[in-house]
């Protein structure tokens, strides 16, 4: 079989049928990793009742697979310098595939959250791979409208889950929840064998073994104490144990890696500013979409009684705004730049959750359509041009490493977000029930010589409960708002106006080195770890500031000024 194609360092790498093609295709990796966070929950009651196991026990299939995305995603830069980009996306694709197809032949309990561990292994590492690789075949004047096809797995896959895995589940079988990545990544990998540009191994480096050990215990620790901390109890030693140690191992994780030659994650790059500041609100973002993901199905479900398709088809609207808007927002970042957008797009999901914050039993399901998609419509305009902007500022040399903290960053503030909510919630709730369901003795003496018994304060304490549900939902989602109207402020720190265009590099003598790009091409990408390395160095340098003057510094090449 001939190898992947190489991508021409020609112009035509500028036009968007070059990368366009392979961009639609490298999504589908992102789109079938991100849907398995949430098509599974709604197959957990079916599991359960063929598996058996109590509840806590069933719920480990998700907890497994967020976990051990937490944990691979770190090294999934490193993986891409040391075996390619392209095979890496290939490699991790098919295996995909293979541990869905492994969930779906699951016989018991124990081996099915063993697949499901198997199957988020190179789950953690597509979104990694993907978003490096848009970095290396994208122009950068075209990279707005580049994330905006990206953003369409990260944010309409959580939303798509709970609608097709609710049909399955209702309508055929729940293992059908796993086999349906089957046909999707085995098709996924041939296109992208067929039309994505073939990007050569980096310069190889050490494995940072020490570096590993310490994010990937410390990552574990937090994710399991923030998804155990509930039924375990926030106070419990195994929960406290877990926060410490993993919070300790973390930062002898940044020790490790500010000392060693070959960090695992550079977190020196967080030096860079406006990646900071765009990863601070990612972060933002993140919370308050899995907040309105997770809580808004479990009223409709638990308050309103549907069932979790007919709750997935009333969340869909808002899902179907973000995917329609982001590929517009894209090419609109090219032309102005994130800081008006991501400011306007913030504030108008800060209202929309807002209005959220008036959630009642009494809400029609038509005004929580509405305002699900106000709240949509803000975010399909701000998170890409966050992320993108973020990712922009970073040195080419350092994007695999950027990317791979942005997802780290969704991971963990997704799960202590989550988390932080629950608790919340659940105070909430205990609190109102204290002060609203108190059974006096004169009420029970009432309902027990009433001819109609205690049907009528049974029918009391269900409303009651509705009311609690929704107002403690209610005051979640005005707290959300409040940390988005945080974000529209941090916002007006990002950098306004377009990014400038790719510099051409300096004809060279040395043969070995490819032809120079014409300004405005996407980066070559070549096989050779020498010559290919000294191409990529040239062509990446990083942008100047369009507040002000390069400097001599500004214009060296990245592998001189990363350490």
């Amino acid at each position: 079989m001939t190898e992947p194609r190489q991508l021409a360092a020609t112009s035509s790498a500028t036009t968007p049928a070059a990368w366009g093609l392979p961009l639609a295709v490298m999504v589908v990796g992102v789109f079938v990793s991100v849907l398995d966070t949430t098509i599974v929950n709604v197959a957990v009651p079916a599991i359960q009742k063929d598996f058996g196991g109590s509840l806590p026990d069933v719920l480990w299939i998700a907890t497994a697979y967020t976990l051990t995305l937490g944990v691979v995603v770190p090294v999934s830069s490193w993986l891409g310098d040391r075996f390619g980009l392209s095979r890496v996306y290939l490699v991790a694709l098919l295996a995909f595939a293979a541990g869905s197809a492994l969930c779906g032949l699951a016989w018991n309990l124990n081996v099915l959250i063993a697949f499901r561990i198997l199957q988020a292994v190179p789950g953690g590492v597509l979104p990694v791979i993907t978003l490096t690789m848009v970095y290396r075949i994208v122009p950068k004047d075209k990279i707005g409208a580049a994330m905006g096809m990206y953003g369409l797995g990260i944010v309409v896959a959580p939303a798509l889950g709970p609608v097709l895995g609710g049909y399955l589940v209702q309508y055929a079988d729940w293992r059908l929840v796993f086999f349906i990545n089957v046909p999707i990544g085995l098709l996924g990998a041939l296109a992208a064998y067929l039309v994505v540009p073939k990007i050569g191994k980096a310069v190889a480096h050490r494995f940072d073994l020490a570096g590993f050990a310490t994010v990937a215990y410390g990552l574990f620790a937090v994710l399991l104490a923030a998804s155990k901390g509930e039924d375990w109890g926030w106070t419990g030693y195994r929960v406290l144990a877990l926060l410490i140690s993993g919070t300790l191992s973390l930062a002898l994780f940044v020790v490790i890696e500010l000392e060693v030659a070959d960090p695992l994650l550079d977190v020196r790059v967080l030096k860079v500013w406006p990646f900071t500041n765009s990863l601070l609100l990612l972060t933002l973002l993140t919370v308050n979409l899995l907040a309105v993901a997770f809580y808004i199905p479990v009223f409709l479900q638990q308050g309103r009684g549907l069932q979790a398709f007919e709750a997935g088809l009333l969340t869909m609207p808002q899902a179907l705004v973000m995917g329609a808007l982001m590929p517009i927002a894209g090419r609109v970042y090219d032309k102005i730049g994130p800081r008006w957008l991501a400011a306007i797009g913030l504030t108008i999901c800060a209202y929309g959750t807002y209005l959220m914050g008036g959630l009642t039993p009494d809400t029609t399901n038509s005004e929580i359509v509405i305002w699900t998609c106000v709240r949509a419509f803000g975010m399909g305009l701000a998170m890409m041009p966050i992320m993108t902007s973020g990712l922009a500022a970073v040195p080419a040399a350092l994007t695999n490493q950027a990317s791979a903290m942005n997802n780290v960053a969704r991971q963990v503030a997704g799960s202590l977000g989550l988390a932080g909510f629950a608790v919340l919630a659940t105070a909430q709730q205990t609190q109102m029930f204290s002060d609203r369901a108190a059974l006096t003795p004169a009420t029970a003496a009432g309902a027990a010589s009433s001819g109609a018994g205690f049907a009528p304060l049974y029918q009391r304490f269900q409303h009651l409960n509705l009311e609690v549900l929704a107002a403690s939902y209610a005051d979640l989602f005005l707290i959300t708002a409040g940390l988005t109207v945080l974000g529209a402020v941090g916002a007006l720190l990002l950098r306004s106006g377009p990014a400038a265009p790719t510099s051409a590099p300096a004809p060279r003598a040395d043969p070995t080195v490819a032809p120079p790009l014409e300004a405005g091409t996407a980066n070559p990408v070549v096989d050779e770890p020498t010559g290919g390395e000294r191409v990529r160095e040239a062509a990446d340098q990083p942008t100047a500031s369009p507040h002000r003057p390069s400097s001599t510094r500004s214009r060296q090449p990245v592998g001189h000024a990363q350490r």
